[in-house]
């Protein structure tokens, strides 16, 4: 929808000065972090054929677990990068190995897994995912991407001073400037403007029982109309 949106705002010359998404960054306390930036993130699927047959002639089959575990082996033997000045280092982590094979004597057909990379601005997805094609294909196997954002950086300005004196004023706090956690939709909207999020304490967030405090839905309303009257 963000995306969609978008195109919208292109198409009709409305683009703004600015953005300020209302994601859940506080941590401990209303007020102590917000996110100048995020990470990118791409999922990749992997697959290796193998030849399926009776483990006692191994000779005539080709076990596609071996080489599949050496692939992800060597994938997570990668050092990214040690990241920068406001990114964390990028993380490939292994998410899914499945062979589906209820045979204790057989050698299987096939083998999949599933890695995903949180990466940072030393990186891009599709490089990312050329770099781990070559390695699939280095093992006999494939690998199919699957790119939901590229990193983004805001660099500290006047827009994320503005947003920090609104919070300061009314929590007392001085927030973080960060660039962690997974995605949001700042992805798309910082190609727009320059973007900034805020929000609520995110402990209870993508949990059963999602809750807030009340009073912090009250301070967090008048940080919002703090930082539109210094607009």
């Amino acid at each position: 929808g963000t995306r969609a949106l978008i195109d919208h705002m292109r198409s009709v010359g409305a683009i703004p000065d600015l953005c300020l998404v209302g994601e859940p960054t506080s941590v401990n306390r209303l007020g102590d972090m917000m996110k100048i930036g995020r990470r990118g993130s791409v999922n990749i699927w992997l697959e290796v054929e193998g030849k399926e047959g009776h483990v006692a002639y191994p000779h005539l089959a080709d076990n596609p677990i071996t080489r599949i575990v050496a692939m992800l082996a060597e994938l997570k033997a990668i050092k990214l990068d040690d990241g920068n000045d406001w990114f964390q280092p990028s993380n490939l982590e292994v998410t899914d190995l499945s062979v589906g094979n209820p045979a204790t004597n057989v050698i299987p057909a096939k083998a999949q897994g599933r890695i995903s990379i949180r990466f940072n601005d030393h990186h891009t997805g599709q490089e990312l995912a050329d770099r781990v094609s070559a390695i699939a294909e280095k093992h006999g196997g494939t690998a199919q991407a699957m790119i939901s954002g590229e990193a983004f950086l805001t660099p500290p300005g006047a827009l994320s001073a503005l947003v920090a004196e609104a919070i300061q004023e009314v929590t007392g706090l001085a927030p973080e400037q960060s660039t962690t956690g997974g995605t949001s939709d700042a992805r798309f909207l910082s190609k727009l403007c320059p973007v900034v999020e805020f929000g609520l304490p995110n402990a209870t967030m993508h949990k059963l029982d999602e809750a807030v405090a009340l009073e912090d839905i009250r301070s967090l309303t008048k940080i919002y109309a703090n930082i539109l009257d210094r607009v």
